[in-house]
């Protein structure tokens, strides 16, 4: 059972990228499941999720009008559509899935944690 996070990049300001969340082993429709991002010398921040069954979304207030989390239940997936790319958005994205239906923004509360991708902001 794992995730894999891919789709990241370097782009320049106001650009756009896709995130995908991809799991092997589990059906990522039963779970909440949220991003986070680290950038060089910071903790790890919550930005985004997406809960089960009702699927309610929630962002970071930074990435809010940005950033739209979706699944696509189909292909198993989690996507992170983000718009309007700043340099400050410039982190290892990381996805995550909580055995929850429901989602949190804390670290802890997710129990299954993919490998990053990493997205560069820059001109």
């Amino acid at each position: 059972v794992q995730l894999q996070a891919s789709g990241g990049g370097s782009v320049q300001p106001g650009g756009s990228l896709r995130l995908s969340c991809a799991a092997s082993g589990l059906t990522l429709s039963y779970y909440a499941i949220g991003w986070f991002r680290q950038a060089p010398g910071k903790e790890r921040e919550w930005v985004s999720c997406i809960s089960s069954g009702d699927i309610k979304t929630y962002y970071q207030d930074s990435v809010q009008g940005r950033f739209t989390i979706s699944r696509d239940n189909a292909k198993n997936t989690v996507n992170l559509q983000m718009n309007g790319l700043k340099p400050e958005d410039t982190a290892v994205y990381y996805c995550a899935l909580s055995n929850s239906r429901g989602c949190f923004r804390d670290y802890g509360s997710f129990d299954l944690w993919g490998q990053g991708t990493l997205v560069t902001v820059s001109s």
